[in-house]
């Protein structure tokens, strides 16, 4: 049996090329990239060749890129950083936002006595605007740090990058963007939007695991993150994953390169299914934003109470469907989703995240809709 894969807001399959390339780079250009010699230079070039490509299609500098092992590392990297030298002390989030921002600030909150300020947000998780422009304009001393992701990974629900980033600037705070959900799959153009930090993760579009980035604006200057050599421009030492570097840029750009005709796909079938959902099931209902500024490759669904509901996704799992009901930093741990909670979800009812890729086909989503007769109330 041929498994079928709903998870791709955990991560995604790897591209071909992708693969291909990295092989190549791991089998024929495993020199050091901090040698002078032949084999270092080349690993080198191929190091500012992935720079450059992602500064080319982000529309930023080279200087302003920086690689990591994972979006988690480069959000802890802005959050300490930021308060350890760019003067922040307070930090103003939301309670939807990514374990590794929540947690971060809590570790700042009680190890650095930072002011940790969250915004209010609706039923459906969109942040209180009005909210967030009278907290920028309360008296504070010190800098002001802002970070709110772009998309949100549980319930799709969007930001309007450029909106929070044109308050930001007019209360002259600093803004840090969680992409991991949107980079590679919705346009960002850094050279018009005013963003002072942005991370992102490779194996959210189809890149490899284990390497990220952290775009960081000219106009900070922040510590390194993890001392010893001088690797990153001395900001992230250790020596670099050439072979994740070059598959991540390369994934990116086909991502690019194909967004359009990607995300027209992957509406189709979301919409196939969404169809499906509502005249196949009852009482079920759609968790965050479903009109406009969502992400078009997550579906979170409610589903009412009964004993099958509860074991939905294990039952999905048995089926051969792969889903989740949670962020897949969170799986294995017994508690509501924290998102859910924040908007108010009814925790009665089983919320399940089915997230797509182009990957995926109608017949898949015909599978799935069938597999769920199974075990979830007909109307």
């Amino acid at each position: 049996m041929k498994r079928i894969y709903f998870d791709n807001a955990s991560t995604t399959p790897l591209y071909k090329e992708v693969k291909e390339l990295m092989c190549d780079v791991m089998e024929n250009e495993y020199g050091n990239p901090s040698s002078i010699h032949a084999h270092g230079r080349k690993a080198r070039s191929i190091i500012e060749n992935a720079r450059k490509t992602v500064a080319h299609i982000l529309n930023a500098s080279l200087g302003e890129i920086f690689f990591t092992g994972t979006a988690s590392e480069a959000n802890n990297m802005v959050l300490k950083m930021s308060v350890l030298s760019l003067g922040v002390t307070r930090i103003i989030t939301s309670p939807t936002e990514h374990p590794c921002v929540l947690n971060t600030c809590s570790y700042l909150k009680t190890y650095h006595n930072t002011l940790i300020e969250f915004l209010r947000v609706d039923h459906l998780g969109n942040i209180d605007i009005t909210h967030l422009s009278s907290l920028l304009s309360t008296n504070h001393e010190g800098k002001t740090l802002v970070s709110i992701m772009h998309g949100n990974n549980e319930i799709g629900t969007m930001i309007n990058l450029d909106s929070i980033s044109d308050i930001c600037a007019k209360n002259n705070a600093l803004f840090h963007c969680d992409t991991v959900q949107t980079i590679g799959k919705y346009p960002i153009d850094l050279s018009k939007t005013r963003v002072s930090f942005l991370s992102a993760s490779a194996h959210k579009f189809h890149g490899p695991k284990g390497v990220g980035f952290v775009y960081i604006n000219n106009d900070n200057h922040i510590i390194p993150f993890i001392n010893g050599g001088a690797q990153e421009r001395n900001m992230r030492a250790g020596t670099e994953n050439v072979a994740g570097i070059a598959g991540m840029a390369k994934a990116l750009e086909m991502c690019y390169s194909n967004m359009e005709d990607n995300r027209h796909y992957i509406v189709e079938i979301r919409n196939h299914i969404k169809k499906s959902l509502t005249e196949k099931f009852r009482d079920i209902t759609f968790n965050g934003n479903q009109e406009n500024n969502f992400l078009v490759h997550v579906l979170n669904v409610s589903f009412p109470e009964s004993p099958k509901a509860d074991l939905l996704v294990p039952n999905l799992d048995m089926a051969g469907i792969s889903c989740s009901s949670a962020s897949a930093c969170s799986s294995g741990v017994e508690a509501d989703s924290h998102v859910l909670q924040a908007i108010g979800h009814d925790v009665a009812r089983k919320a399940v995240r089915f997230s797509f890729s182009s990957f995926n086909t109608m017949d898949e989503a015909d599978q799935l809709i069938a597999a769920l007769e199974k075990f979830t109330p007909l109307r």
